[in-house]
């Protein structure tokens, strides 16, 4: 394994993540913090693990990123899409084989190459929210 740094980007709902990827003991530093610092929930946690877990990679890869936007699940998801892109440019060397065994196949069966496009929906005039009618009185 050499030494080089991978890069990708992932994003969710409102937040973006920058995540960069070198060989190392399993370390995920989010925003200069230790990830279990930063995130309040085991489950943001084991979310954005997901990918590592399903390419059997955790001790692997030291990870670093960067992350803003939005709350800490949707981070999570930005990082998750990060990691899993990340580990789709590593991989890449195996990738002509077509076996079940390649990253990609892994993550796509798992669902964690598409991105979560849904977004918070515009409030309306007239409305108190997207889709929130003003309570209706009938005298």
């Amino acid at each position: 394994m050499s030494k080089k740094v991978i890069t990708a980007t992932g994003r969710r709902k409102s937040s973006i993540a920058q995540v960069k990827m070198v060989p190392g003991t399993g370390k995920i530093t989010v925003n200069g913090r230790d990830v279990r610092d930063f995130f309040p929930y085991e489950t943001n946690i084991m979310d954005l693990k997901q990918p590592l877990v399903a390419t059997s990679t955790e001790e692997t890869f030291d990870i670093e990123v960067k992350v803003n936007g939005g709350g800490f699940t949707g981070q999570a998801g930005a990082i998750r899409l990060g990691i899993a892109r990340a580990l789709l440019e590593y991989d890449k060397a195996n990738e002509g084989s077509g076996s079940e065994t390649t990253f990609r196949n892994i993550l796509k069966k798992a669902g964690f190459i598409t991105r979560d496009s849904r977004v918070k929906e515009r409030k309306k005039p007239g409305l108190k929210a997207a889709r929130r009618a003003p309570q209706f009185s009938k005298r």
